[in-house]
């Protein structure tokens, strides 16, 4: 089958990668723009996996207040280079997720930056709410309990705001594919007058 350029301008459109990228997605889908997409979301989880150890020398600060003047974001987004830190699209990305921190108010970049302590706080008050429940059942209701609880307060888990199909996690690794580089938030912060 041939893959027409409308096709590839399209995919491009919709992901913001490299031209040759998606036409060789959608080559390997044979023409099909939805597991085009799905093979350009496993490579990109591939390249981020790869670039993850890279350090982080770089980076943009993205800011957003809004319009109201009651609430306002920052976030560090971190890269490799200047010239990707420089770049039109990084500084984007890293303003449209301190939009989301604006409007979501995460507690936490990752899981990994949760606690023991939250993690217990949690446990003690959903115990009461499985203890009615089978025995051999309690410990996995216990941990979807938790992970629902804590996706809310969780940055990369969370959907952006303005594209609620894609988490904040996968444009953070789309940034990896997109930039060819390690790109990471470092910093979040949150004002707010309420």
């Amino acid at each position: 089958m041939e893959i027409t350029s409308a096709q590839i301008k399209a995919l491009r459109d919709q992901t913001g990668i490299s031209v040759m990228q998606c036409k060789k997605a959608l080559e390997e889908a044979g023409g099909d723009a939805e597991k085009a997409l799905i093979i350009l979301k496993k490579k990109r989880s591939e390249a981020a996996d790869k670039k993850a150890d890279r350090e982080i020398g770089a980076g943009a600060v993205g800011v957003y207040v809004h319009n109201t003047k009651e609430v306002a974001a920052m976030v560090k987004l971190g890269c490799e280079t200047d010239f990707v830190g420089k770049n039109e699209e990084f500084v984007t990305l890293a303003n449209d997720i301190a939009m989301h921190v604006a409007a979501m108010d995460p507690k936490y970049i990752s899981r990994d930056e949760l606690d023991d302590a939250a993690i217990e706080k949690a446990k003690e008050v959903f115990a009461g709410e499985i203890a009615d429940k089978p025995e051999d059942m309690q410990e996995k209701i216990m941990e979807g309990k938790l992970n629902s609880y804590f996706k809310d307060q969780i940055l990369m888990e969370q959907p952006f705001v303005k594209n609620p199909d894609t988490t904040i996690a996968e444009m953070v690794t789309g940034g990896v594919q997109k930039f060819g580089e390690n790109v990471t938030v470092a910093e979040i912060s949150r004002v707010s007058v309420k």
